[in-house]
Parts: structure tokens; C-alpha cells; sequence
């Protein structure tokens, strides 16, 4: 029989931080929450959050991918991918999970994170989807003109960038409510030039960040099953 220690350490801690976390600061304490996880003494984690305006550049950032350099900080970080923007009205979900206890398989680890932001983007009636080659999830948009060779103009809604340390994920997802969307002109979000970004808000969905936060916490069980997404 377990424990209620032990009952405990099986659960996910879901926390919402206050605000806007600063970035260098939540970073450190994402990485003790890590090792901690690692180490057995605290449960796996998920912090939902909003940072100040700010760019991230992933290990496979490119220099001329960061356009404007001077408009908001930059933090590189040791996540995959390339350049992204954080800010308010975007939800921030670092996602601190001890992925050997699940298939001990990165690539099924982030198409789990993928089928959980389109899941949760479901409840809204909106149709997330991934593309080869384009990690994260984006929406086509009928409404807009199509691209010049005339298949639908595709845009991102959420991205998705992760790190193992001794197989404990952290860093995550960012999923796009009411965020301005002219701040991401000031990178090219993850090395993609030819396709833009949208968000929830600008699907014409007047979705908040407690209804985004709702939706995740009610998919995540089922989105991170224990079989391998196809």
C-alpha cells in the first residue's frame, strides 16, 4: 500500500504564478523544481504563467533570425529550437514531468505536448494541427488570403520548445490567447518566414486565460496517454 507521501508524489502539482514572473528567476527555480523531481524529493509540475516582454533563443537560434535586437530583452536558454517571443496574453506552460516513468522517448514526449495543446484548443472549436518539419501547432485561416501558390494560409498558435536533464523535462509550451502579435516582428518565430502567428483572441474567440487554463487542466490525463501518438 502507498503511502500518502508516496500518493503524492504520483500527482502533478498544478501551480498559476501571480503577475508577470521574470524570466531569469523563474528559470532558476524551474531547474531546482528539475532536480528536486530527479532527486525524488518533490512531485512532477506544471506552472502556468506570463512573462514580461522578452525574446528566448533555443540552441539552434540563427543571428539573422533576431531582427530587432535592442526591443526586448534576450535570454539564451538551453531548450530546442530557435528564437521566440514571450509576453502578456501569452500562456506559458512549463511542463516539468519525469518522462522515464512514460515511454522514455523524446519525440513521443513532445507529440504528447503537441496532442495536449490540440486538445485543449479543441474545447474552443478550434482545430490545432502539426505540420512535418514545423514542431509546435498551427490553425489555417480561410479567411485570409491564400498564399501565392494557392494552398490556405497557415498560422502558429502555440509553440513548443523542450529540455531533458536526466530524462525531467522543463521549458514547454507557449500557447497564444490576446498576446500583441506585432511584438513577434522582432524575430522570425522559430525560423519559419513563411507563416505567421495568430492567437485565440485574433481567431475572433473571446477566450481568457482561466478558460485556456481550464481546458488544459481537463485534457492533459487523456492528451498524455501512455501510448505513443501516431
Amino acid at each position: 500500500m502507498q503511502t500518502d507521501k508516496e500518493c503524492a508524489m504520483d500527482q502533478v502539482e498544478w501551480k498559476t504564478l501571480p503577475g508577470l514572473a521574470p524570466y531569469a528567476e523563474t528559470l532558476a527555480a524551474m531547474e531546482a523544481r528539475v532536480a528536486a523531481i530527479h532527486q525524488g524529493t518533490a512531485p512532477e509540475a506544471i506552472w502556468l504563467l506570463e512573462h514580461p516582454p522578452l525574446y528566448t533563443a533555443g540552441t539552434s537560434a540563427q543571428a539573422q533570425d533576431l531582427v530587432d535586437p535592442d526591443r526586448f530583452p534576450v535570454f539564451p536558454v538551453g531548450r530546442g529550437g530557435q528564437y521566440t517571443y514571450h509576453g502578456p496574453g501569452q500562456r506559458v506552460i512549463y511542463a516539468m514531468l519525469d518522462v522515464s516513468r512514460r515511454e522514455k522517448d523524446v519525440r513521443c514526449f513532445v507529440r504528447h505536448l503537441e496532442n495536449w495543446v490540440i486538445a485543449a484548443l479543441a474545447e474552443f472549436n478550434v482545430k490545432g494541427e502539426i505540420r512535418p518539419g514545423r514542431v509546435g501547432v498551427w490553425v489555417t485561416r480561410p479567411d485570409k488570403a491564400p498564399n501565392l501558390d494557392g494552398t490556405p494560409r497557415e498560422e502558429k498558435i502555440a509553440a513548443i520548445g523542450v529540455k531533458l536533464r536526466k530524462w525531467v523535462s522543463f521549458h514547454g509550451i507557449s500557447i497564444n490567447v490576446e498576446p500583441d502579435l506585432s511584438h513577434f516582428s522582432g524575430i522570425v518565430p522559430c525560423g519559419i518566414r513563411e507563416h505567421g502567428v495568430t492567437s485565440l483572441v485574433d481567431l475572433g474567440l473571446p477566450v481568457t486565460m482561466a478558460d485556456l487554463d481550464a481546458a488544459l487542466m481537463a485534457t492533459f490525463d487523456g492528451a498524455m496517454q501512455s501510448t505513443c501518438p501516431v
